[in-house]
């Protein structure tokens, strides 16, 4: 496990929007997931967008995360990349031995789980393009039912908990009925609250991807 005994294993949390509250949020959610003996520690981008919402930002932010998780390499047993289209993931596991899983791909395995058809709301358009693309990536094709975007300017329901949360349940409700989603993720690492929130709204399991991410980095670090 990369580990000593006497001391609990360390998650590293990178959170590729430069937006400390979101890193602060995403962590408190990470450590509620996580199990005794695994603690979640957070690094903020500071060259990217405070919320990343393109396919140009995205990218641009793989280059940062990457030296993040090489910094701090020594410092910790596991990295979670907190951004749905999980940005720098691929390089990390192909520079470095430390474990690493990003929240859009943990996510949609979990989703997938049991042969389940699944679908994804969240906030994003301009990002619809890199989010139908993991499907592929992780061999899911088959049961991917699309993504839903919420109603509105992904900046301003960021500012309004109460309007992102309808706006997200619509969406959740369009994968759900038109597309025969038989569960929802939640699709953004700043969506994280929102997720925990919208689940007792809807029968269909709401997948929020943060807690997706601890419970398979633990599984990866404790192999």
């Amino acid at each position: 496990m990369g580990q000593n005994s006497d001391r609990r294993a360390r998650i590293l949390l990178i959170n590729p929007n430069s937006n400390e509250a979101t890193t602060t949020m995403m962590v408190a959610i990470a450590r509620s997931a996580a199990t005794d003996g695994f603690d979640i520690v957070g690094a903020t981008a500071t060259r990217a967008p405070t919320m990343i919402v393109s396919a140009d930002a995205l990218e641009a932010a793989a280059l940062e995360v990457e030296e993040i998780a090489r910094l701090r390499d020594g410092e910790c047993d596991g990295v979670i990349v907190s951004a749905f289209g999980d940005p720098g993931l691929a390089g990390i596991k192909a520079a470095m031995k430390l474990p690493a899983v990003g929240i859009g791909e943990s996510a949609m395995l979990e989703a997938a789980g049991n042969g389940r058809r699944f679908g994804v709301a969240t906030t994003t358009p301009l990002l619809k393009a890199k989010i139908d693309a993991l499907p592929d990536t992780l061999g899911l094709r088959a049961s991917y039912t699309g993504t839903r975007f919420a109603d509105g300017d992904p900046q301003q329901l960021m500012r309004d908990p109460a309007q992102l949360r309808a706006a997200l349940a619509g969406a959740v409700e369009a994968c759900i009925v038109l597309d025969r989603a038989e569960a929802v993720i939640i699709g953004g690492g700043p969506l994280g609250e929102a997720a925990r929130e919208l689940q007792p709204m809807f029968a269909a399991p709401i997948i929020a991807p943060i807690p997706s991410a601890v419970r398979r980095i633990i599984r990866l670090v404790a192999a």
